[in-house]
């Protein structure tokens, strides 16, 4: 994976391949849909600023690349200080309010959508039974720089190392 940390905004390559693979399939496939660049930095501010009420953040912390068919956004989330985009977490803040850490790196967000697992599902439910979703596995495989683990390890694994995020967001709401 490339480095693209500081304020780099060019999607890595795992991403921009990623918006050119993923499918919904009719409602069949994973409810995610990827951009192909990330949401510049004004519109991530003015996103941040609605969703928390606060109108004094700036969306610096987050690289937002995709969203549900709810309006959710799935972003990387800058807090590992120095170290480029695709070691920092994948998180996800829905349309209704529920967040979540879903990967601890890009790398780990490729195996739990090659599961047929979504931002969104990673979040909200406890089931995070594989359902290997078409050209996926194969994408993460040829991007990934983490072993492969079932997506309730990797899901798991994420929330145990950053089980501060919902304090974090909550702090930053008015």
């Amino acid at each position: 994976m490339t480095d693209t940390s500081g304020d780099d905004r060019r999607l890595p390559p795992a991403l921009a391949e990623l918006a050119r693979t993923i499918d919904y399939a009719d409602g069949e496939g994973i409810d995610f849909e990827p951009y192909d660049a990330f949401d510049s930095a004004e519109a991530t501010t003015e996103w941040l600023r609605q969703w928390t009420g606060n109108s004094e953040l700036d969306g610096d912390a987050f690289r937002v690349f995709g969203q549900d068919g709810t309006g959710g956004l799935a972003a990387l989330w800058r807090v590992r200080t120095g170290r480029p985009l695709t070691e920092q977490p994948v998180v996800f803040l829905s349309s209704e309010g529920e967040r979540g850490v879903v990967a601890g790196s890009l790398s780990d967000f490729l195996w739990v959508l090659a599961e047929g697992i979504g931002p969104l599902e990673s979040v909200l439910y406890d089931d995070h039974s594989p359902r290997p979703d078409g050209a996926l596995p194969a994408l993460a495989a040829r991007h990934a720089t983490t072993p492969r683990r079932p997506a309730r390890t990797i899901i798991s694994e994420a929330r145990a190392e950053f089980p501060a995020f919902d304090e974090h967001i909550d702090a930053l709401c008015r």
